[in-house]
């Protein structure tokens, strides 16, 4: 391999949004995250539903009437 042409791997922070931090190995200085393992909602099965014109709603509604009809 030549000498020289690596960069330097050194310790260093990823820090989340939500507060989670995560002492690693990278070649960037402190690391910043939107989002992370810890607040993922795939990971903590919290998944929100943005609905800004009512769609999901409607869509509960029709299959709501038709499932007691």
């Amino acid at each position: 391999m030549k000498q020289g042409i690596h960069p330097v791997y050194k310790e260093t922070t990823v820090s989340c949004a939500c507060g989670n931090v995560i002492e690693t190995r990278a070649t960037k200085d402190n690391i910043k995250l939107e989002i992370c393992s810890i607040c993922h909602p795939f990971f903590t099965g919290k998944q929100r539903m943005l609905d800004t014109e009512g769609r999901v709603e409607r869509f509960l509604n029709r299959y709501k009437k038709k499932a007691t009809a």
